[in-house]
């Protein structure tokens, strides 16, 4: 397995005359295989399901049957643990290889009752201690599903167990069911522990869900990669959010410097689906011709060899520099910069409508919505355009549609 590195510029031309040029470099990495035969890695999953008094009924029981089916499709080598939680967490699996006993699995599954409060994050911090148990190298994911706030436990220590993760090379996918959980902070999760966000609107949708979600993981081939940006010299990063992926969801994403470097934390690396990073910078005045503006490199680890630390061959990033400069925008970036705008423009819509400015929250839904449509996101477009008519009527907009507009924000539906 390898890593596929590609790069364009916004504008592969840059103005001589100019003493700054903005441009955009957006950044493809993915995993592609050497052969045709390539195994499918293990897979060392781990449920964190919210077994609170208001998951009891129908949310649970279609949970349970969620679980049920992405088990069934697990190898015998795969490893699985299970961690329900309420006020407080519990083992219900404790991390086993599938083969150890899959019927005695589903059955404890089957045996989970909803009762007592919401503390998301003892969830969290067992279900890591559970997948840290298998001690194995495999491509590690959970599954952390809850329906509430997290009124028993503390948001912060979420996001400080999510980076715990990362460092312990675990993603985590976070998934809101029905319409009361918090999405900043579940939202904040999944991107910290480099996973997804998914919205369980309705029950019938968790099979949907998790299989979507099951996918993903599936197509997994490297693990703990980081990007290193090396800028050359009169090259320099925008002030303000500088990185972020936009593809296939939109991340804001923090930048470690590394002495002249920059280091970006991407996470597992498919072999079907590119992540996107798209970088701001600013290029000072060149000299006529052909002048380096980046150098690119991606370290990861291959676990279907047990290696790690593995660096990918460089990428030169070079930009023509011109006297007669005319504008050449390139479709593909400006497409990724799009992507980056919707998210950036519903991000300021919500902390409007936070402030009790209904007024200015419509217009940047609007706006939103627009950008939507320039990037051929019809149905983006019209949820955006949705919420912005009913703060526009007067009318509030539900939990479920401030849910439905930050996940659209994030990434374009199927």
């Amino acid at each position: 397995m390898q890593v596929s590195l590609q790069s364009l510029l916004s504008d592969p031309n840059i103005d001589a005359q100019q003493n700054s040029n903005q441009r955009q470099l957006s950044i493809s990495i993915a995993a592609v295989t050497e052969t045709t035969n390539q195994r499918q890695l293990p897979l060392n999953l781990c449920l964190v399901i919210d077994c609170s008094g208001s998951m009891k009924g129908v949310p649970l029981e279609t949970v349970k049957q969620a679980a049920h089916q992405l088990i069934s499709q697990l190898n015998p080598h795969d490893h699985i643990s299970v961690v329900s939680f309420d006020h407080q967490a519990k083992v219900v699996v404790a991390n086993q290889l599938v083969a150890e006993g899959r019927d005695e699995i589903l059955a404890k599954i089957s045996s989970l009752e909803a009762k007592g409060g919401t503390s998301i994050d003892e969830g969290i911090k067992l279900g890591i201690k559970e997948m840290v148990a298998a001690g194995t190298e495999a491509i590690s994911q959970a599954f952390v599903l809850t329906d509430g706030e997290n009124e028993h436990g503390d948001n912060t220590r979420c996001i400080k167990l999510a980076e715990f993760a990362t460092e312990s090379k675990i993603t985590l996918n976070t998934l809101g069911f029905g319409e009361h959980w918090n999405q900043n902070i579940l939202e904040k999760i999944a991107d910290v522990g480099a996973g997804i966000l998914a919205y369980i609107e309705k029950p019938e949708k968790a099979l949907t869900e998790f299989g979507r979600i099951f996918s993903r993981i599936q197509s997994v081939g490297l693990s703990n990669a980081y990007l290193q940006i090396e800028l050359s010299p009169k090259v320099r990063l925008a002030e303000l959010k500088p990185i972020a992926q936009v593809a296939p969801e939109t991340i804001e994403l923090p930048v470690q410097t590394e002495g002249d470097k920059y280091l970006v934390r991407l996470g597992d690396l498919m072999t079907d689906t590119a992540r996107v990073i798209l970088v701001n910078t600013y290029v000072g005045q060149l000299p006529v011709g052909q002048q380096s503006i980046a150098n690119l490199r991606v370290v990861y680890d291959d676990p279907a060899t047990g290696h790690n630390s593995i660096w990918s061959d460089p990428l030169l990033v070079e930009a023509s520099v011109v006297n007669n400069w005319q504008a050449q925008p390139n479709a593909n970036v400006q497409q990724d910069t799009l992507a980056l705008a919707k998210y950036r423009q519903t991000q300021m819509a919500e902390q409007k409508l936070q402030q009790g400015d209904r007024s200015g929250a419509a217009t940047m839904l609007q706006t939103a919505a627009k950008t939507a449509l320039q990037m051929g996101d019809t149905g983006g477009a019209t949820i955006l355009q949705t919420s912005a008519t009913q703060l526009q009527a007067g009318e509030e907009l539900s939990e479920s549609d401030k849910k439905k507009t930050r996940i659209v924000s994030k990434t374009i539906l199927q």
